[in-house]
């Protein structure tokens, strides 16, 4: 919610109009993450700045405009995995402990997001019509 107040706004707005059930999916940091809570809301920016955790909106209501539910907004990452997750004690302990298992976990964690971070972008790109009144 801190990493783009503007995209918060947003969201919130789309799931209050929508006329159904809404759900919105935040990170928010706590004190487990390892982190002076002073500090979290720059945290909150380098989650999506890293793809870790990307900005995006689902809003069916777009569907009747012809237009794809799926909105990023999020840029492409900026920031590495590594840059943002050992800001987090919670991940700075397995460094310490077993550097070469954090590594090659690290690793795993980077391709990841960038690997979902694709799909969103694939997804989010699909052109969508404006579905046809069913005929009776």
């Amino acid at each position: 919610m801190g990493a783009n107040d503007q995209q918060t706004l947003k969201a919130f707005l789309e799931a209050e109009a929508y006329d159904g059930p809404s759900l919105i999916i935040a990170y928010s940091h706590c004190i487990a993450h390892g982190i002076d809570m002073k500090n979290g809301l720059e945290q909150q920016k380098l989650a999506a700045q890293s793809g870790v955790w990307p900005l995006y909106r689902y809003n069916p209501d777009l569907m009747d405009q012809g237009k794809n539910p799926l909105v990023l907004d999020s840029k492409d990452p900026t920031l590495s995995v590594k840059d943002y997750a050992y800001k987090e004690n919670r991940y700075r302990m397995l460094l310490q402990s077993d550097e070469s298992r954090a590594e090659v976990l690290m690793t795993e964690a980077e391709a990841n997001a960038k690997t979902r971070w694709e799909l969103y972008k694939q997804m989010a790109a699909v052109q969508y019509s404006k579905p046809e009144e069913s005929q009776q």
